[in-house]
């Protein structure tokens, strides 16, 4: 007979979906202003410095325009205009996160990158249904991480009337 203390350490069993994965999802965490959003971590190709980008002529405000990373030319959004933050600076702390979407590479310009963070099913709520002219299909929920509160953008959707129309393929 063996005693509760001596018995083997099982947990739960966790949800596997097809494929063997789990429904664990990992996002990036970066800050806009005073608030903290998340994109899909397998979005991310790598985070850099912020660099003046060459400008567009006619471009939209929120598209700084573009830099040639290893021979690919990657326009340069700016997430705090395109998100309507009222104050826009470039200092030591902003950052450009390359993303992969679909079969284009992107750069947003952030405040600054938190941390990479791992969310179970139940510490991602739905948006509210807003009736204020709030469009939230950009958004995949938000997440909840003890007192922080991440916005998780749906980055294919967000981006996409500005990248055209093969921005979301599926991944893997």
């Amino acid at each position: 007979m063996t005693s509760p203390s001596m018995a083997p350490h099982s947990s739960p069993p966790e949800a596997v979906l097809p494929g063997g994965l789990t429904p664990l999802r990992e996002f990036l965490a970066f800050k806009i202003g005073d608030e903290e959003y998340g994109v899909d971590i397998h979005r991310v190709q790598e985070i850099r410095s912020y660099e003046k980008p060459t400008s567009l002529a006619n471009a939209p405000a929120d598209l700084k325009g573009v830099i040639q990373l290893r021979g690919t030319i990657v326009p340069i959004f700016d997430m705090r205009i395109k998100l309507g933050t009222a104050a826009v600076r470039y200092d030591h702390l902003t950052v450009v996160v390359v993303l992969n979407i679909g079969a284009k590479v992107v750069g947003l310009v952030v405040d600054g990158v938190s941390d990479v963070l791992t969310l179970a099913p139940e510490q991602m709520r739905p948006v509210p249904t807003l009736d204020a002219g709030f469009d939230p299909s950009h958004l995949l929920a938000l997440g909840s991480v003890g007192e922080r509160m991440l916005i998780l953008l749906d980055i294919e959707k967000f981006l996409a009337p500005g990248l055209g129309a093969d921005v979301s393929p599926p991944l893997h």
